[in-house]
């Protein structure tokens, strides 16, 4: 039943924002050098590794400098549009391509980058616990926390929905 929930709130939600995502595509094109959907490895369930889609918010090679850094809310590295899609989540409409292919669900832990996700399983033990159901793009995470909220608070949202998922 779940997975034809999130193939059909999919294919409703990306007929539905069709002109939003035609819009979005063509305001990052426009205004930035680079490319307008961003693809980045992601981990999903049973740490399996996915390529994500996402209207691309940052400058082109963001993190050449630095490596790999968790966004934060006023992140310097985020374009002027950029702001304006992340406000408004507009960045996250090509992760319904990603619900279709069966990479993700419509609702159930963020996905997380390989690099932090090692970083955080060393330091958390129960953090490997997320990769029992299939990330999603929203979550209790993502509902009831915020940017600057905790890897081990977001784990604790994440873990009462695994708990009770079903």
């Amino acid at each position: 039943m779940k997975r034809v929930f999130d193939i059909a709130v999919s294919v409703l939600v990306l007929i539905i924002t069709l002109p939003v995502t035609i819009t979005a595509f063509l305001l990052v094109k426009l205004t930035s050098p680079g490319p307008a959907i961003f693809k980045q490895t992601r981990m999903t369930v049973k740490n399996r590794q996915f390529e994500i889609y996402k209207f691309r918010t940052m400058y082109v090679e963001a993190e050449n400098d630095t490596g790999p850094v968790i966004a934060s809310e006023n992140d310097p590295r985020v374009t002027k549009i950029g702001k304006i899609l992340r406000d408004l989540r507009i960045d996250e409409l090509p992760q319904f391509i990603n619900v279709l292919k069966g990479d993700m669900s419509i609702v159930g832990p963020r996905p997380e980058r390989p690099f932090f996700v090692e970083q955080f399983s060393r330091d958390i033990p129960e953090y490997s616990h997320r990769y029992l159901v299939k990330a999603g793009i929203t979550g209790y995470a993502q509902l009831l926390g915020k940017y600057d909220t905790s890897p081990e608070d977001k784990l604790r949202y994440d873990l009462l929905y695994i708990k009770d998922y079903n």
